[in-house]
């Protein structure tokens, strides 16, 4: 089954399923979740052999990597983890409790990217995470202080991990040419990109996945629906965390038509379209229940025709990969 396939990640000896876990959703991101059913998900997820989880002190909180750690508690093997760092806790008031609804309203979030800072944030998410080290490190949303990220967090986060407390170091973002910039400027192991390898934003193809190989950069593809138009194109769904415009919807719908006669579901190519470009390490999705989680794995391992996306590219609905 191809969710459980592995990848390594360069220069490391950590290893990605091809299918991999976030927990924003976990974490209570507009719905809040119970923890038994946080729980079921992350047990559920490794027990189909999906060994990769991603979280960050922004999902809920602080919550999401607590219930992270109190998932993986005793499961071996130990699966891969990933935190980030950038943002820190203190206690204040939850701007974003509306949010979050399972995080504390006495909790803030704050900004230190100084040397002493970027270590707090690790050693504070390995405390929620009830881990001492911690397998991949994401720089996280760079994009209004992308200088400080080359210059002061990357050179702390390489002595973290010449310190064995980090075995990989990479850029968690959203747009492609701030993380250009960070990837051209430091040796990245990894990078998780958020919705610019999808159905409906192929972006990350003219410059950023080509510099990834090139320098050797896995790529996690996160957002593959770029945040919910493309798992159910309807009025009021989002896009790239706003409301989508008619035409996004229009698209994701003329899309869904075109697969239909392949007999393909809109969320199964969703899933799946990253895997078409070689810098792909694993695909990143998240689950708030046990069902999504089954229908994400479902959705992954459905086999499509081959001939697919050279028909779709064929018919303008997605950009021809650069030879």
């Amino acid at each position: 089954m191809r969710h459980l396939e592995q990848r390594a990640i360069h220069g490391t000896d950590v290893k990605v399923s091809r299918l991999s876990l976030g927990t924003a959703p976990l974490g209570g991101l507009f719905k809040s979740v119970a923890e038994s059913e946080s729980d079921s998900v992350i047990h559920e997820a490794l027990n189909s052999g999906i060994s990769y989880i991603d979280t960050a002190p922004l999902y809920g909180y602080g919550v999401g990597e607590k219930r992270v750690g109190r998932g993986i508690k005793g499961f071996s093997p130990a699966p891969t983890i990933s935190t980030k760092v950038g943002r820190l806790l203190r206690p204040g008031k939850n701007a974003e409790y509306d949010k979050f609804p399972d995080s504390d309203p006495n909790v803030e979030i704050y900004f230190d990217h100084s040397p002493a800072g970027i270590r707090k944030s690790l050693e504070e998410s390995l405390t929620r995470l009830g881990k001492e080290s911690i397998e991949i490190a994401y720089i996280h949303d760079a994009d209004n202080w992308v200088r400080e990220a080359i210059d002061v967090v990357y050179p702390e986060l390489h002595k973290m991990r010449e310190e064995g407390l980090v075995k990989a170091i990479g850029i968690g973002m959203n747009w492609c040419p701030t993380s250009v910039a960070i990837m051209k400027e430091t040796d990245l192991n990894i990078a998780l990109i958020a919705g610019r390898f999808t159905l409906l934003d192929q972006s990350a193809q003219a410059e950023l996945y080509p510099l990834a190989l090139a320098k050797k950069v896995s790529i996690i593809a996160a957002g593959v629906f770029n945040s919910g138009v493309l798992a159910n194109p309807v009025e009021g769904a989002y896009y790239d965390y706003e409301i989508a415009p008619q035409e996004i919807i229009d698209k994701a719908r003329a899309i869904a038509k075109f697969l239909e006669k392949f007999n393909v579901s809109l969320a199964s190519a969703a899933i799946q379209f990253p895997l078409r470009h070689p810098a792909v390490a694993s695909v990143l999705t998240g689950a708030g229940s046990t069902a999504e989680l089954r229908a994400n794995i479902a959705s992954f391992d459905a086999t499509l025709p081959d001939e697919l996306w050279s028909e779709m590219e064929e018919a303008g609905l997605i950009s021809k990969l650069p030879s």
